[in-house]
């Protein structure tokens, strides 16, 4: 039998990305560096987010999320997933020729009509 977490509530699971030692411009961080936001994949999206129409996040996306909310799941030797509450969620990362965030309707299904 596969276990699986699902998130309840306004909650989503995420995969943390790894931590970076160096920033892209080659400066080194120390061990005790704290960023207060970090990124990481959406694993999985609570019924009531994924029915509420005001939060574009699927599965799948990538987010900025603020860790301090964030509760670790002991699931995995790396423990690198977290339950998030949808307001500690800041951004999603979006394509550039994607011309427009997707926006779902209240059934789920993707709405293409312009707010």
């Amino acid at each position: 039998m596969k276990e699986f977490v699902e998130p309840l509530g306004m909650r989503v699971l995420i995969r943390k990305d790894e931590s970076r030692t160096t920033t892209r411009g080659g400066i080194v961080l120390p061990d005790q560096a704290e960023i207060p936001t970090i990124t990481g994949r959406v694993v999985e999206v609570s019924l009531q987010i994924e029915r509420d129409a005001d939060f574009p996040i699927e599965k799948y996306d990538k987010v900025l999320f603020h860790p301090k909310n964030s509760i670790p799941v002991d699931f995995e030797q790396d423990n690198l997933l977290y339950v998030v509450p949808i307001e500690d969620v800041v951004a999603v990362f979006r394509r550039h020729d994607d011309p427009q965030p997707r926006r779902r309707g209240k059934a789920g299904r993707e709405d293409d009509t312009p707010e």
